[in-house]
């Protein structure tokens, strides 16, 4: 079957425009513009890209993060387990799910204490009313063993990969660490690497998905948690991510409106 010179063409341009609108949707990551729309937080918290011992996430563009460095005084802001002193959360806004539902998200805990203090950092889901609904993972400074899970901490109810870490010690480099960056206090100190959290949604409803990070029996030497690629049914829950540019649509619609006088040429 021969196909009009005209017809390969329009084929050509339209496919230019679709390529463009993906494009568009693929690098409009969650961090990118800032913390998303609706987001609410305690303490210190930001977004960042490659930055010294944490690199570019697995979904690439920024991470969000929360650190202990200008976090504030715990009670609203961790897990209740006897010793912390300081740190800072950050929630995502309520969003819908599906009982069987994958909630999906990279993190990276980064510290620059060790020995007997043992920060730790956490991700947990909440309903809408800020009700505990289920530990997705934690992470703690340790002189020997896994990271994560962290030791001496309730047991998480998510799958993560690799599903045991030990930390890459050394004294890390991370500028949300402040004035801790570049420094260690004992063994224990390091990074984490990315590491991927996989949690099914048991039942129908509306959800907050918290991250957390807390300084232990001191608020001396910080640790700090970056995270990425959240994603519920392989959609992002944040506004911002699944949003094409302004540009894309505006290109989207000239390529829609040229097919649309193409058909009425050849109509006519």
């Amino acid at each position: 079957m021969k196909t009009c010179k005209s017809t390969r063409v329009l084929s050509v341009a339209a496919a230019a425009v679709l390529s463009v609108f993906m494009a568009g949707q693929a690098s409009a990551t969650a961090f990118d513009g800032g913390i998303p729309v609706g987001w609410t937080g305690i303490g210190n918290y930001g977004t960042l890209g490659a930055n010294g011992v944490v690199t570019t996430s697995p979904e690439g563009g920024n991470y969000g993060w929360v650190s202990t460095s200008g976090g504030v005084t715990t009670g609203s802001a961790d897990l209740g387990l006897g010793s912390e002193t300081n740190g800072s959360i950050l929630r995502t806004n309520a969003f819908s799910a599906n009982a069987g539902d994958s909630l999906d998200f990279y993190f990276n805990y980064v510290t620059s204490d060790g020995q007997i203090y043992v920060e730790y950092a956490w991700a947990r889901l909440l309903d809408n009313l800020l009700n505990p609904v289920a530990l997705l993972f934690t992470a703690r400074t340790t002189t020997s063993g896994s990271t994560v899970p962290g030791f001496g901490m309730p047991p998480i109810t998510a799958q993560i990969t690799p599903n045991v870490v030990t930390i890459v010690s050394g004294a890390p480099i991370w500028s949300p660490l402040g004035g801790s960056s570049g420094t260690c206090y004992g063994a224990g100190c390091g990074y984490t690497g990315w590491v991927e959290s996989e949690y099914t949604i048991a039942n129908a409803g509306s959800y907050i998905l918290e991250f957390g990070v807390v300084n232990w029996l001191d608020t001396a030497y910080q640790s700090g948690l970056a995270f990425d690629g959240i994603t519920v049914a392989g959609v992002p829950i944040d506004p911002n991510g699944d949003v094409p540019e302004p540009a894309s649509l505006a290109l989207l619609g000239l390529g829609l409106a040229g097919l649309g006088a193409f058909r009425r040429r050849k109509v006519a």
